[in-house]
């Protein structure tokens, strides 16, 4: 998908933003298999990202839910955005899904894209940080990145291509989560 494949919807948030949540034990979000590797870094394993030890157990259960969705998930406009299990995601579908229920539990319901915008703390996280711009977005989780596009395959997927097609976006358009 090109940068422009994700649309800016400009939906109000509403009570979308969460507490901080319990905190488990670390890949119990089932899917993922909650294997670790050693370390601070991400791996990229045969498309599945295999959490650092080193990780907070929001880091790693957000990794693990992402796996769910990545290989077998298509792209759709719009998919995610109404509950939180699809057959289909886009950008900010795949980002919800991520960092919520099945996730790091750091929001309450799936966000559209411009909602982002005022959500979490302006900057770069230490593990995980949002990226966006006007038409597209992705979430760098412990190094590597989740997105729609920059991907192998049609869906979500994850990619060791942090950056690309960002280089030159604002520092302001990226956010993060509390301490994460």
């Amino acid at each position: 998908m090109g940068l422009t494949a994700c649309a800016l919807l400009a939906l109000p948030a509403s009570s979308a933003l969460a507490g901080d949540g319990g905190i488990g034990t670390g890949g119990g979000g089932g899917g993922g298999g909650g294997g670790t590797v050693p370390g601070g870094e991400a791996k990229l394993v045969n498309g599945q990202a295999i959490a650092p030890a080193d990780a907070p157990a929001k880091v790693q259960r957000a990794i693990d839910a992402a796996n769910n969705i990545v290989k077998g998930k298509d792209y759709c406009m719009g998919g995610g955005h109404r509950r939180w299990k699809s057959k289909c995601y886009d950008c900010s579908g795949t980002v919800s899904y991520a960092l919520g229920k099945y996730g790091a539990r750091v929001l309450d319901a799936p966000l559209p894209s411009g909602s982002f915008r005022s959500w979490g703390k302006r900057g770069k996280g230490k593990w995980m940080t949002v990226y966006y711009d006007s038409g597209h977005m992705f979430l760098k989780i412990a190094g590597l990145r989740l997105d729609t596009s920059q991907t192998a395959g049609k869906g979500p997927g994850w990619s060791e291509n942090v950056r690309a097609g960002f280089a030159n976006v604002p520092k302001s358009s990226a956010r993060h989560w509390k301490n994460l």
